[in-house]
């Protein structure tokens, strides 16, 4: 999977900015749903905590890119 996608152009660089731009959409999900007066505390770091589990996956297809673009 990984090689297909750095063969289709797919950077290492993208998936890093993925994983922070994911971190910050974190924080974005959470206030705007704490910013809602029908939206619980809970629902809104439950909010919060979803979005920021995707950053993980980025960082590891980031690195798992940059060891294929080092392999080329």
């Amino acid at each position: 999977m990984i090689e297909k996608l750095h063969e289709a152009g797919v950077r290492s660089e993208w998936a890093y900015a993925g994983g922070f731009a994911s971190i910050a959409l974190s924080f974005i999900a959470w206030g705007v749903s704490r910013a809602k007066p029908s939206d619980s505390k809970a629902q809104s770091d439950r909010w919060g905590i979803f979005v920021g589990h995707w950053a993980p996956s980025f960082f590891a297809l980031g690195v798992a890119l940059k060891l294929e673009e080092i392999d080329d």
